[in-house]
């Protein structure tokens, strides 16, 4: 007899386990059995809940950005105006969003949202998110706020490439970098 209430546990130990072998690995080159084992399971569990590494990779993927959006919402809350986007920002390099694990996991989403259509919808999702708060954010602060926030996103997506390579950028240096390209754009009025 199955017991009650411990599928969102499950399913929660498989997602923080699909991270930890991505991050180990480096890439998606892990097998079900691997995170398995590592959330404690039998692999015949794990395609239960999901069906198979694609899908627990998704979920994964939903629970970073799920992570992300909290930490965004937390810092908008504190941000006084003006400060907006730098909040978002910081956000985005936040130490529970730029850790080794989640930043493979990103490199990983990357590469799969090029051939798997649920991932390329879930990236434009983000993206589409991202740029909105950004532009949001520098509305009536620079004259083209959209242009100036895809630049961020590009930034913001390139210091992730950049962690993923293994460049020695802490999270505060990653932080650095970002709100110096947004002082550059609101100073010139972009």
């Amino acid at each position: 007899m199955p017991k009650l209430g411990m599928e969102p546990i499950r399913r929660e130990a498989l997602v923080k386990a699909t991270i930890a072998e991505i991050g180990a690995a480096g890439s998606l080159d892990v097998t079900v059995s691997q995170i398995a084992r590592r959330a404690g399971m039998s692999s015949a569990l794990a395609h239960h809940y999901f069906g198979g590494k694609t899908e627990i990779f998704l979920a994964a993927m939903r629970r970073i950005l799920t992570d992300f959006g909290a930490e965004v919402r937390q810092r908008l809350a504190a941000a006084p105006e003006g400060q907006r986007a730098a909040a978002i920002i910081r956000a985005s390099f936040a130490p529970s969003c730029f850790t080794p694990d989640v930043i493979s996991a990103w490199m990983t989403f990357y590469v799969l949202a090029q051939t798997n259509p649920q991932a390329l919808r879930l990236w434009r999702i983000y993206q589409h998110r991202i740029r909105s708060n950004l532009a949001h954010a520098l509305r009536g602060q620079i004259r083209h706020p959209e242009a100036a926030a895809a630049t961020l996103a590009a930034l913001i997506d390139g210091l992730y490439i950049r962690a993923a390579l293994h460049h020695p950028d802490t999270p505060e240096r990653a932080t650095d970098n970002a709100l110096e390209m947004l002082a550059l754009l609101t100073r010139g009025g972009s």
